[in-house]
């Protein structure tokens, strides 16, 4: 890319592509700001989220849907324990396995960040009709399985 000729700036796909990752960081610093009142980050929502819907998921299986290694798990965990919203325990068949679920405080808080998060997405969203809506969704869905198979 010696010239301004081979420059992506003008290419279409180039031009929208960095205008959906602003979009995404966008959507990012407003709900980690609106986050901050329930004293719960971005990455701890999305446990939370998780837990709710797979009750009794083990530490490795969490990593994995979050995609992110097991030692960030570890590290998050031990902060949601201690406000008393995630509980920890060993697995009846197999004591190296620990089983993740919320506890009544952790689901309140779920509920009450899922008013904000949901919140947000209707006032992103609105920018668009529902079937832009489905089109964008469907977009995105065939971008990320793309990119899952190399």
């Amino acid at each position: 890319m010696n010239n301004k000729q081979d420059l992506p700036w003008d290419n279409p796909r180039f031009r929208n592509w960095i205008a959906l990752v602003r979009a995404e960081k966008a959507v990012v610093n407003a709900l980690t700001k609106a986050l901050q009142p329930l004293d719960l980050k971005l990455a701890q929502l999305d446990m939370l989220m998780n837990l709710y819907r797979h009750p009794g998921m083990s530490q490795h299986d969490l990593a994995r849907k979050l995609l992110v290694g097991r030692s960030n798990i570890t590290m998050l965990l031990p902060q949601l324990e201690h406000r008393g919203v995630v509980r920890r325990e060993s697995d009846a068949k197999d004591k190296r396995i620990m089983r993740l679920s919320l506890t009544a405080e952790g689901e309140a808080l779920l509920m009450r960040a899922l008013k904000v998060y949901s919140s947000l997405i209707e006032r992103v969203m609105a920018q668009s009709s529902h079937r832009e809506c489905d089109m964008m969704g469907e977009q995105m869905r065939r971008i990320e399985d793309m990119l899952k198979e190399g």
